[in-house]
């Protein structure tokens, strides 16, 4: 068995991060093992623009994003072991991984981070009827296929969901030359960013059908239509709306699910919402010294905020390694009307940051509401926000003074614009 310091599992944006700020903060020896032949995680099949706004103030593709972090981590020495595949991890932050080049190894590490990313949810998790024809792809697949290895998936393409991804490939398969004839979304409402709405069906001139899902597939070795309908608010097909379309592929977008199996061998609790770990404002699970960050804890719109997470994780790890955190965070922070979660989920009311940032997402769309923050039950902040979408994170910002004294709950919601905390706290 060796004994390592920092090992980090997951080699993508997050973790790369997470590994770049703890050296900067004197942590040396430090381990990322990372599943594929390289690092950069998804972003190397993400040939398209738009990443690094935040992070560098220009825009990158994703290959030059994952290089700006790759080159740093070789000029900082940090070792990396790739096409490592992590097989378990204990309460004790024992893990075991093997690989081509280590063989089968047993670590014990002082702290772990967790930026594994997440997973696509298939077919079979959606139950989408008819028959199991080839051509069925998920949308990240599709993406590597034709960006990586230089495959067309179909000819004839439709793509069920509306996410990120897929509205990507709408515009990527119509590049190609492929002819995609729709995207169906389930809810009344897109679940991709605006920018991704404009720029990849409204200029393609890709058709959106909103609270439609796919109700038939039919194809015998390949697929060779399929059928959607319009849904009621309860989301069943409404019969006499059906739609059929001639297609050889249907890509599926619908939905990324957080990477947890390691999480959950490990004893960690995870939050029933974002479907990753339950963490304190230090990004530190309920295993101490075990850290999450990235798509493994939440599902993210910008990879510059999986950065951000990234260096957090990376900085708190190694203030653990040094110094030592509080062990268990006692003040809950929730999600009330309107919000699908907050994060943290937790925080130590005796070791808060000079400011505290809480992400959550809503449930459906908003117009000319209050973000508000509660304390104990009083209203303490509210800042306006003439929109909210579920496809787009949102944050808010609180000073240690805003919080000191907190002792039961932090409390995120939405309120009507009519309602107001008093003039001295509501921005």
């Amino acid at each position: 068995m060796k004994k390592r310091d920092l090992v980090i599992i997951g080699g993508g944006s997050a973790g790369m991060a997470a590994a770049i700020a703890a050296r900067k903060k004197g942590i040396q020896d430090i381990l990322i093992l990372e599943r594929g032949s390289e690092t950069g995680g998804i972003l190397l099949q993400c040939i398209h623009n738009g990443f690094g706004l935040h992070t560098f103030g220009e825009e990158l593709s994703g290959p030059s994003y994952a290089e700006r972090f790759s080159d740093q981590i070789r000029d900082l020495g940090i070792e990396v072991e790739t096409d490592a595949l992590v097989l378990h991890m204990d309460s004790e932050r024992k893990i075991i991984y093997t690989s081509p080049r280590s063989g089968f190894v047993t670590l014990d590490a002082r702290c772990v981070v967790l930026a594994m990313g997440c997973r696509e949810r298939p077919r079979g998790a959606i139950g989408i009827p008819g028959t199991r024809p080839a051509g069925i792809w998920t949308a990240g697949a599709a993406q590597r296929y034709v960006n990586l290895d230089g495959f067309l998936p179909g000819r004839r393409v439709f793509i069920l969901g509306s996410g990120d991804i897929g509205l990507i490939m709408a515009r990527r398969m119509t590049l190609e030359g492929a002819q995609v004839l729709g995207v169906a979304e389930l809810m009344p409402y897109s679940n991709g960013l605006s920018r991704n709405l404009k720029q990849c069906l409204e200029d393609f001139h890709i058709p959106l059908y909103l609270s439609h899902t796919v109700t038939d597939i039919r194809g015998h070795h390949r697929v060779s239509s399929i059928t959607i309908s319009e849904v009621d608010d309860n989301r069943r097909p409404i019969a006499g709306t059906e739609k059929a379309f001639d297609v050889d592929t249907l890509l599926l977008s619908v939905g990324l699910l957080p990477e947890n199996t390691l999480s959950e061998e490990a004893g960690i609790e995870l939050h029933p919402r974002t479907r990753g770990p339950v963490v304190d404002q230090f990004l530190q699970t309920t295993v101490p010294g075990v850290f999450a960050c990235g798509n493994v804890l939440h599902v993210h719109d910008l990879v510059d905020f999986v950065t951000a997470e990234g260096y957090m994780a990376g900085e708190s790890a190694a203030h653990y390694l040094t110094a030592g955190l509080p062990q268990r965070a006692s003040v809950p922070v929730t999600a009330g009307e309107g919000l699908s979660y907050v994060l943290p989920q937790r925080i130590h009311p005796d070791a808060l940051p000079d400011t505290l940032t809480l992400s959550c997402r809503v449930l459906a769309p908003q117009r000319n509401v209050l973000l508000a923050v509660e304390k104990d039950g009083k209203l303490i902040k509210s800042v306006r926000r003439p929109v909210m979408l579920p496809a787009e994170m949102e944050k808010i910002t609180l000073k240690k003074t805003e919080i000191e004294g907190v002792r039961e709950s932090l409390r995120l919601r939405i309120l009507p614009q009519s309602v107001c905390a008093s003039p001295d706290t509501a921005k």
